[in-house]
């Protein structure tokens, strides 16, 4: 299914599969390859260097940096980061879904902790088996 006309963010979990290209990874091409609609939360670019830079090396971890930030990347300031501590998430996924509702954007991602919040894209993981 294409991308919803507006903004896009896109959840560290739904990058790393787009970024592997598993078998969820084209869930999540239309919001993440639509650059001029991207919006990046810089915890997720955090959190995908973080496991890449591990699982990976330090080479693949900069390209895969480099290519989220073709999208806009928002730091965390005070207005963010207050908006974020209203939120009943876990510390990233309030950053993330504060950052999505800033921006009226749709939120992409597999992380169930968002599955039933409005302006949500939620696909479950598919099981292992």
């Amino acid at each position: 299914m294409a991308a919803r006309r507006g903004f896009n963010v896109v959840d560290s979990s739904a990058w790393l599969e787009y970024f592997f290209d598993t078998s969820e990874a084209a869930a999540f091409a239309a919001a993440i390859e639509d650059t001029e609609h991207l919006i990046v939360p810089v915890i997720c670019l955090y959190e995908v260097f973080k496991k890449v830079h591990r699982s990976h090396g330090e080479g693949a971890a900069l390209q895969i940096a480099a290519q989220m930030q073709q999208g806009e990347l928002i730091n965390v300031d005070e207005g963010l980061a207050l908006e974020a501590a209203k939120l009943a998430l876990p510390l990233a996924d309030s950053l993330i879904y504060a950052t999505a509702r800033r921006f009226n954007a749709t939120l992409w991602t597999q992380d169930q902790h968002f599955d039933g919040l409005a302006g949500v894209r939620y696909f479950a993981k598919a099981s292992a088996g």
